[in-house]
């Protein structure tokens, strides 16, 4: 379907409520291709509506339902008793063990109560906690049947993992005599999200696993220095496996120990809100490890639990499980998951991985989305999954009005970014999908003589406007084993050789960079409301990302980012990595992202030549592979002096400035292109310049 016009989505959605459908379908009178579905948006609106009175009724509201860690888990009280509660319906018996009273299950029973919740109290001794801060704890149940069987308690928030002795990770009782305090408060929500997505554990070109400390020591000035405002932070929520890149997660309120403690995440976060920069975690409530002794999976002896019972509690290509997002505690332990992380670490917001899965019961698996409106409704939409989504990002928005939201969907449903007053899920961006993918199939595929102009410009305004969009080249998918990055598919072996300044610039390398900087340039100001990154590929990162595993001898060769690469002043990965800095500190001034639609005067298939207008700049880029022009006549609507602000043959930025960066260029009143002026330009082959008006330097 046609995107919508986005002034008049942005002028309703800021307007007044009069009139307004209070059903869930006001998002209607934004997209009228919607009317079709009124029922469908009322049902999953009425699910919600329902689950809030009843969570208002029964729990206090949803501020109160979401402070589950303050029940359920480990809580010591001001005379240091330790109270610990745990949801496991199916068990009939239950006792705490560990270290403390040296792994007894008799000594310490729990009590259950008619809602399957077991409880025990430990007395303090002598004034002070009875369990020792770091001391391993299990529970031990007895279910139905008689067996006996021991679990990592669910809400625990601290696991460490010996692999010298086993793969199973042991919980410890999280309780440090000194807590960590912060010392700078939230950033402001940023106008214009520009979003550096990191892996703590490879963020360091030495052949290990990187720490929390650091990341706050050597990444963040970095980030800082590059001028991006918000870190997505990837796999910090406790996974099985190393190499499952963070998706596999066992226990949901532990920060993953791989990398330091909880009070070493919590000084990471401090110190990037110490700098202005907003930190999302990236968040998996979409499937579960499926272990059994470390995670979740058939908790209390029961196939059930948290996950829907039988096959479709399983995911059968992530060989996982899938949540109930229909039970009354499985909303408990997810939306106070949520809040832990905000509360306790400070997290400023979530991407929320796997959101596709989450709202189809197909789960995206053996499903191409054409677009049709009917493929977002239907029985093959999971409305419990919808329901989950939509009371997240209410909670979430109703106690923190700063907090970020960002949905990971593939599928394109209609109103995700939509507020749920009007029927929508509540996220406040989405992700550009279908942009990474297309430039790969691009560059796989076709010559540079074949780029379509118009097929490009199409796919990155192809969005729903009024819905915020997060564009990006490439992300953490791209990186992947198996997969190349755009630098290296564009100049795959000469990178290990060729990109040093003491060598011979060579056609590869030349046309590489210059790829490199303009599909960047023009994914950022074109291709939506947000921009994101994935560490290292802002300087043509040279190689994929693998993991430790078998199937490699457990090498951390690929497992690692190079950032050695550019800060040698020998290699040619500076230029890039500089270029991207000028690219997101021009956009902290002009503030494309948060303006609106570009408008698009030129898409010249024979020169290869785009031209637009955003934010009071335009953009001029000459993809032909060989063809330069001098005075290449451009339409621009606002009359004036113009100088460069970006250009992408710079000598900083590896190129040979064949334009004087001091250069004026001043319109002529004359109707070109569809714009009232026009100005003359020289093009060189494989460049791009952005233009301001001369008062605005």
């Amino acid at each position: 379907m046609d995107a919508l016009n986005e002034k008049s989505a942005n002028s309703f959605l800021e307007s007044s409520t009069e009139g307004i459908p209070n059903d869930g379908t006001g998002v209607v009178k934004i997209d009228p291709w919607l009317s079709p579905f009124k029922d469908a948006l009322r049902s999953r609106y009425s699910k919600a509506q329902r689950w809030i009175k009843t969570i208002d009724e029964t729990e206090g509201g949803l501020d109160k339902f979401s402070r589950g860690t303050e029940k359920f888990g480990f809580n010591v009280d001001k005379q240091n008793n330790i109270t610990y509660r745990e949801w496991a319906p199916n068990a009939v018996e239950a006792f705490l063990i560990g270290e403390f009273n040296d792994w007894s299950r008799t000594s310490h029973p729990m009590k259950k109560d008619p809602f399957g919740v077991f409880e025990v109290v430990v007395p303090a001794k002598d004034g002070k906690p009875a369990i020792e801060h770091n001391a391993k704890i299990k529970i031990s149940m007895i279910t139905p049947s008689g067996e006996r069987i021991e679990r990592i308690p669910a809400w625990i928030q601290y696991v460490t993992q010996d692999l010298a002795a086993s793969p199973v990770y042991d919980a410890r009782f999280w309780n440090p005599p000194e807590k960590y305090v912060f010392k700078h408060p939230r950033p402001k929500k940023p106008e214009s999200v520009r979003v550096y997505e990191a892996h703590v554990g490879i963020s360091s070109p030495e052949l290990r696993c990187a720490t929390y400390k650091e990341f706050t020591k050597n990444m963040l000035p970095r980030i800082k220095h590059l001028g991006y405002n918000v870190i997505q932070l990837m796999a910090i929520m406790e996974h099985a496996y190393y190499a499952s890149f963070g998706y596999q997660i066992n226990s949901f309120f532990a920060a993953s120990s791989r990398f330091g403690t909880p009070d070493d995440l919590k000084e990471l976060i401090d110190t990037a809100h110490g700098m202005g920069i907003v930190v999302l975690l990236d968040v998996v409530h979409s499937h579960a490890s499926k272990n059994v002794l470390d995670g979740l999976n058939e908790f209390d002896g029961s196939d059930a639990c948290y996950f829907h019972a039988g096959p479709k509690g399983k995911h059968e290509l992530w060989d996982s499980r899938l949540f109930n997002y229909g039970s009354h505690e499985v909303l408990r332990f997810l939306l106070s998951n949520l809040r832990f992380w905000m509360d306790n670490f400070n997290f400023d917001g979530f991407r929320f991985d796997g959101v596709t899965s989450m709202l189809y019961t197909h789960h995206g698996i053996g499903t191409g989305f054409s677009g049709g409106y009917h493929e977002y409704f239907g029985p093959g939409v999971d409305e419990d999954g919808i329901v989950y989504l939509m009371l997240a990002n209410e909670m979430l928005h109703q106690l923190y009005p700063e907090t970020i939201t960002i949905a990971e969907d593939v599928s394109g449903m209609p109103a995700l970014c939509i507020n749920l007053s009007l029927g929508g899920v509540g996220f406040d961006y989405r992700l550009a999908m279908a942009i990474p993918d297309m430039w790969i199939k691009i560059l796989k595929e076709q010559e540079d003589s074949e780029w379509d102009m118009g097929s490009i410009t199409f796919t990155l305004t192809n969005r729903r406007h009024g819905e915020k969009t997060i564009a990006y080249c490439e992300s953490h998918d791209q990186a992947l084993v198996g997969d190349k990055s755009i630098m290296m598919h564009l100049c795959d072996a000469e990178m290990y050789t060729n990109m040093s300044d003491l060598s011979v610039l060579t056609p590869v390398i030349e046309r590489g960079m210059s790829l490199h900087k303009m599909i960047r340039l023009l994914t950022h100001g074109l291709g939506g409301e947000g921009y994101l990154n994935f560490e290292g590929n802002e300087f043509g990162h040279p190689e994929w990302l693998d993991f430790p595993r078998q199937g490699n001898d457990n090498s951390f060769w690929y497992a690692r980012r190079q950032f050695n690469l550019p800060d040698d002043d020998l290699l040619r990965y500076r230029y890039l990595n500089q270029f991207d800095a000028k690219m997101q500190h021009a956009e902290q001034k002009y503030g494309w992202l948060h303006s609106d639609q570009a408008y698009i005067s030129l898409k010249n298939e024979l020169d290869k030549v785009i031209v637009f207008e955003r934010a009071g700049l335009l953009w001029i880029f000459n993809f032909h592979p060989t063809k330069s022009f001098p005075d290449y006549r451009v339409g621009v609507d606002v009359p004036g002096t113009y100088k460069l602000v970006i250009n992408t043959d710079a000598k900083a930025y590896g190129g040979f400035e064949r334009i004087d960066a001091e250069t004026r260029f001043f319109t002529t009143q004359f109707g070109w292109n569809g714009r009232a002026n026009f100005i003359q330009v020289y093009l060189p082959t494989r460049t791009a310049i952005v233009l301001a008006l001369e008062s605005t330097i």
